[in-house]
């Protein structure tokens, strides 16, 4: 029998339940070059960050109050493989162009997290740089688990990458060395004014590595979230493993956007069930889009990026919005060099005029901020056909209830106990609710 040890993990702080991200990708956001053939060094300053600041109201007129920024370090190229995680990178801007941003952010109450890339370095980071010209003799050999054996100066330095990428230089996890980085890293910033991390790969890094960096970063700012990056494996042990506080759910993410698409109501009620045993450890970070995947609109179609967002928020998490998916916005990734350029487009300085699916995510964050309680219930399957679902999400004072129809027929399910339509259409009465083809509605229990 497992022993569940989630007691032992710190509190999430308590801000958390209150808070819903809008998620960008800044270096595609401001139009910048994502390959360029300039040496970082050579490459001018551009103050670009500013067009991330002129969305903000944006994301208060939306009801959200969180800002996760994906890399903004100095990189080579993407923003994953990171040349110097103290400096804001040239294409970008400068440090005082990133604290107008948070200043931006935090006056009109918006959270701000970085995304912070520990499991590798890009190949041009001096540290390695140093590595390859001065051997196992260099300052920063700690920093990396190198195979020395017969190595002879200008021998390439044979290390670990990431995932088969050779840019990307895996950094040396069992090092007191690579410890100490990651802590300066965070705490450097922590103390810029952001409040967490995303932590990149984290699933690449062992849990103990995190459960020694981790409580340092907190005992300088305990009210610090984290949330890591994972895509496969036991979440749960991941969790209690390395004391992190949530992790990606892309099991949730797959179950909502392949059910959807295939019509399949029982795989996401499946993904569903599995999501809420992780709340006995965690609540897990939600999300529909990406800067990974392809945008929801076009995996499950544009007919069907609202029953997805609805999903999204009625059920436990710490949601986040993937910047362009509230216009519907669409894209698809491809397995290619590139194939990511479609999921992460420059955005225009002026804010597109309010779309239906945008209306539609102002009423579900709405809903979403008005009953915080929904960041850890638990939601019950009421009904289950292929094409047509009820969630039931409730605590024993409220409840809310997603009615989800994918046929291209009206359909007539059941309530649960619903009284009131808050977002979406249906007609509600007699303990049913009727949905029109297509058609989704989240209801309450006034």
């Amino acid at each position: 029998m497992s022993i569940d040890t989630s007691a032992a993990l710190p509190p999430e702080p308590a801000w958390v339940p209150h808070v819903l991200w809008w998620h960008v990708y800044p270096l595609g956001f401001v139009g910048a070059e994502v390959r360029p053939e300039t040496p970082v060094a050579d490459r001018p300053l551009e103050h670009r960050l500013g067009r991330i600041a002129g969305w903000l109201d944006h994301v208060v007129d939306l009801g959200l109050n969180g800002l996760l920024l994906g890399p903004v370090f100095a990189s080579s190229t993407h923003g994953y493989d990171t040349v110097d995680h103290f400096r804001i990178d040239p294409r970008l801007g400068d440090d005082d162009d990133f604290d107008r941003l948070v200043a931006a952010a935090h006056e009109r109450g918006v959270r701000v997290l970085l995304d912070g890339v520990f499991n590798h370095v890009g190949r041009e980071h001096p540290a390695f740089r140093a590595l390859e010209a001065e051997g196992p003799r260099a300052a920063t050999a700690d920093l990396f688990a190198v195979d020395w054996d017969g190595w002879e100066p200008g021998d390439a330095v044979r290390t670990g990458n990431f995932e088969g990428h050779d840019i990307l230089v895996a950094l040396d996890h069992g090092a007191r060395a690579t410890e100490d980085l990651v802590v300066e890293v965070m705490t450097y910033w922590l103390g810029r004014g952001v409040d967490g991390w995303r932590l990149d790969a984290a699933y690449a890094v062992p849990p103990a590595f995190w459960a020694r960096v981790l409580p340092r970063v907190r005992e300088r700012f305990p009210d610090a979230w984290f949330s890591g990056e994972v895509i496969h494996g036991d979440a749960a042990a991941i969790v209690r493993e390395s004391t992190m506080d949530s992790t990606t759910q892309y099991e949730l993410w797959q179950g909502i956007w392949h059910g959807i698409a295939d019509g399949n109501c029982h795989e996401l009620a499946h993904a569903i069930e599995r999501h809420d045993a992780l709340l006995a450890t965690f609540v897990p970070s939600t999300f529909v889009g990406n800067h990974d995947v392809t945008r929801i609109a076009s995996a499950v179609g544009e007919d069907f990026a609202e029953h997805a967002a609805a999903v999204l928020f009625t059920v436990a998490g710490t949601p986040s919005v993937y910047a362009g998916d509230e216009f519907g916005w669409t894209g698809m990734k491809e397995e290619r060099e590139g194939g990511d350029d479609a999921v992460r487009p420059a955005f225009p300085d002026e804010v597109p005029a309010p779309t239906t699916i945008t209306h539609s995510h102002e009423a579900l964050i709405a809903l979403r901020r008005r009953n915080p309680w929904l960041h850890r219930a638990h939601t019950d399957v009421v009904h289950l056909t292929n094409t047509a679902i009820v969630l039931r999400t409730a605590t024993a004072d409220a409840a809310v209830v997603t009615a989800l129809n994918l046929a291209a027929d009206p359909v007539e399910l059941p309530a649960a106990d619903a009284t009131q339509v808050e977002a979406g259409g249906a007609d509600l009465g007699n303990g049913t609710v009727r949905l029109q083809a297509r058609g989704w509605a989240v209801l309450s229990r006034s």
